[in-house]
């Protein structure tokens, strides 16, 4: 079920997965499945009183998992992982939190309101996936929070459009109005007819190039952060990395699409960044 709940999803994760030991596949995999199953309730619940209360099971989920007796075929299948890699219940609370969130605001005044919201749905991920790739030092957690935080920017970055038209704008409202975009025309996906398009585009170009630029810089803080004792066991995260830098370097070179599409990179060109890192060691 895990396994199928990963591979449908079509994440870069998935690419990365590949390349590991059978028993930290299975591990990552799990972990992944749960990770998607919280997400899809807010995607794909529309009614907010259903959605809180899917919410408030799978809380009851991870403490009756975490007291043996899960029921829910993801976690059933990552309980026998969770003591091997030190994977602890605060952990996968701490992604229903995250998820929490987006059901509760769909705005963020700040960037400090944000990074609270990133940590939660990527900081933590990256936390547990450095724990089953191998950590061996302490200071690889502090790496894995500032690649989530970079992985959850570009997801931010790539889904303007796509969140916009369902009414959640994540880029910070101080941020917007710096740069005097407004949040009616990322809803509408454009300039407002009868105004001047040029000027939106300008002003909207400004504003993802500082987005984008922010993000760029937390991939190459991250990788400044990770220990040489561990780098050798986190390349699926220097993986995952790769191909998503490479997809917001693609973003950055045009962000006017992220309004009209979704911009990705094909299934065999991530295949390839993977290998590279893999075989390579070429980021």
């Amino acid at each position: 079920y895990a396994q199928q709940k990963a591979a449908a999803s079509g994440s870069s994760f998935y690419y990365a997965f590949l390349f590991l030991p059978p028993p930290q596949r299975a591990a990552i995999t799990a972990f992944y499945a749960f990770c998607r199953e919280v997400d899809d309730v807010v995607d794909e619940v529309h009614d907010l009183n259903v959605a809180q209360t899917k919410l408030a099971w799978w809380r009851q989920e991870v403490a009756q998992a975490f007291a043996g007796q899960a029921s829910h075929p993801a976690l059933q299948a990552l309980m026998p992982h969770a003591p091997v890699y030190g994977i602890e219940a605060r952990h996968l609370l701490a992604v229903i939190d995250g998820c929490q969130m987006d059901l509760d605001q769909n705005r963020y005044l700040d960037f400090a309101n944000l990074q609270q919201y990133c940590h939660l749905v990527a900081g933590v991920v990256g936390e547990v996936a450095a724990r089953i790739f191998g950590q061996t030092d302490p200071a690889t957690t502090d790496y894995a929070h500032r690649l989530g935080l970079a992985f959850q920017l570009t997801n931010i970055v790539r889904d303007v459009g796509e969140d916009a038209a369902r009414g959640r704008i994540y880029l910070p409202v101080n941020e917007l109005q710096r740069f005097d975009v407004k949040a009616h025309e990322l809803i509408k996906r454009g300039a407002a007819p009868g105004t001047d398009k040029a000027d939106f585009e300008r002003r909207f170009l400004a504003l993802m190039q500082f987005q984008c630029e922010r993000a760029l810089a937390l991939y190459d803080e991250a990788l400044a952060r990770l220990p040489e004792a561990d780098r050798r066991a986190q390349k699926p995260g220097l993986m995952m990395a790769s191909i998503y830098r490479t997809l917001l370097r693609e973003i950055t070179a045009d962000p006017l699409l992220v309004l009209t599409q979704r911009v990705s990179l094909t299934p065999l060109r991530k295949l390839w960044l993977a290998w590279k890192v893999q075989a390579l060691g070429i980021l």
